[in-house]
């Protein structure tokens, strides 16, 4: 009699190990070996974005989304100072290895150009059933959130007047099966998550949050652990299950706000809950991504990828750094060790204290960021070289940018290439058109933004177009080649 306590709890033990052998398996099934597993980049005219009252938010004219990207910038570089100084996140390094490492996973990014804001959106499926959200994917960003009603009925009405006008879609949290809450008395919202809230009412009542954006905006709700759906290139899908979102039952801020701009928050910052570390530690600890052309038209895709590695069209091609990752001054952000930055194959004379973190310098590669910040040592140099290039042409004053143009008679061939230039030899150049960019007809600018030292030199994601970026979170490298990212 003594042993069959024993007996049952060994039962109960194999049925569980079981489970999590036919549920691996069953993924697997899902996929061919080897074969990506990809979500699409929607671009903003597509059909598919009917509902999302995305289009009416545009800026009317190319300038005023230009200055609209810029105002959102200069908000986002304060968040990233402020982050830097203050962040002390930590990820678990050596991430698990499984038999699912050969897959992964590929979503879709929609330039932000065509949704009115400076950030690339994915689409992703929540919940069982499944909802669909198109979502601002956000390195900078280590909580994933979409707004959401849970136990209020078809007559639940927001917190705030705003969401209700909305005409984003909302989550149903009641009406999924996998919705879990995450406890307010767990270990988790007490000790893991350090943006949780102290208000428990009831030992069970879900672990509340009130994540704070820089441009006075905010994301106000609960966290629970939700299934996760993601598109492959077969046609079918796979799951990540017990995925750690956000359930935002109320967001506070003006109506120019970025948050405001899609469904929700995919946060994909270097952070134990994000949404990477979930979705990577299962797929081979890598994403990547590649991002389109800020002015591409409608038919143009690209995309999210976890796991998997470049398209061997690229491994060649391929350059690799060091990222710089979990630091307590570095927070959920990508950071990389730069030594110098020429123009026209020219090294510029930059202080060294520039490039180090210690010293009060650093570089961090921001898919949320637009334009490309540099603090002003190198920022002066650098516009110095440009604007000496470009003197032929009539300048036209802005008060977005340093230096513009009038572009008649432009010819890209003039223009000195720039170069970051990395601690261990690789060498990063973008095209001409990532760094003179068109803000108006017949108007082109330097773009680049001078920020103050000791500060952060930010690498945006217009530089970052038409590169493949591919983040190996346990080798510690960042990789990346020119691609057409289609």
């Amino acid at each position: 009699m003594k042993g069959r306590p024993n007996a049952f709890l060994f039962i109960i033990f194999l049925l569980s190990a079981l489970h999590g052998i036919f549920s691996v398996h069953s993924f697997l099934n899902e996929l061919k070996q080897d074969e990506p597993m990809r979500l699409e980049l929607i671009h903003r005219h597509s059909p598919k974005l009917n509902g999302h009252g995305l289009r009416d938010e545009m800026p009317k004219t190319q300038l005023e989304l230009i200055e609209e990207l810029h105002r959102h910038d200069l908000i986002r570089q304060q968040m990233i100072s402020r982050k830097r100084q203050h962040h002390h996140h930590h990820i678990q390094t050596g991430l698990r290895r499984n038999a699912l490492e050969t897959a992964s996973i590929a979503m879709p990014l929609s330039s932000g150009w065509d949704f009115g804001v400076g950030q690339y959106l994915v689409q992703v499926k929540v919940g069982t059933p499944s909802q669909r959200f198109l979502l601002i994917a956000d390195t900078g960003s280590d909580l994933t959130w979409m707004k959401c009603k849970y136990r209020c009925g078809e007559k639940c009405g927001l917190k705030r007047a705003k969401m209700k006008k909305n005409k984003k879609k909302v989550f149903r949290a009641t009406q999924s099966s996998t919705f879990k809450t995450i406890p307010c008395s767990s270990a988790m919202c007490k000790f893991e998550l350090d943006f949780s809230l102290t208000i428990c009412p009831t030992p069970l009542s879900p672990c509340k949050y009130d994540y704070r954006y820089a441009e006075k905006s905010g994301a106000l709700g609960f966290f629970a652990n939700e299934t996760v759906r993601v598109p492959l290139t077969n046609g079918r899908s796979a799951k990540l299950n017990d995925v750690l979102i956000g359930c935002t039952e109320s967001i506070e801020g003006p109506k120019e706000a970025s948050i405001w701009g899609g469904d929700g928050i995919l946060g994909l910052g270097f952070s134990k809950n994000s949404f990477v570390a979930k979705a990577a530690s299962n797929l081979g600890d890598k994403f990547s991504y590649c991002l389109i052309d800020h002015m591409s038209n409608k038919n143009v895709s690209s995309y999210l990828t976890f796991g998997g590695s470049a398209e061997p069209a690229l491994r060649n091609s391929m350059s690799y750094t060091k990222l710089a990752l979990g630091g307590p001054k570095i927070g959920p952000f990508y950071a990389v060790n730069l030594v110098g930055i020429s123009v026209g194959g020219k090294m510029l004379k930059i202080p060294n204290e520039v490039w180090v973190e210690n010293l009060g310098g650093g570089t961090i590669v921001d898919s949320g960021t637009s334009l490309t910040f540099l603090t002003s040592p190198a920022y002066i140099p650098v516009m110095a070289e440009l604007t000496m290039a470009l003197s032929k042409y009539e300048k036209i004053p802005l008060d977005a940018f340093e230096f513009c143009f009038n572009s008649t008679g432009y010819d890209e061939s003039s223009v000195p290439r720039f170069a970051v230039h990395f601690a261990d030899g690789a060498k990063f150049e973008p095209p001409v058109r990532s760094y003179v960019i068109d803000v108006a007809v017949q108007t082109k600018c330097l773009g680049f933004m001078s920020t103050i030292f000791p500060g952060t030199i930010v690498i945006g994601n217009i530089m970052q177009q038409n590169y493949l970026w591919e983040f190996d979170l346990r080798g510690g490298t960042l990789g990346f080649a020119p691609s057409s990212c289609t």
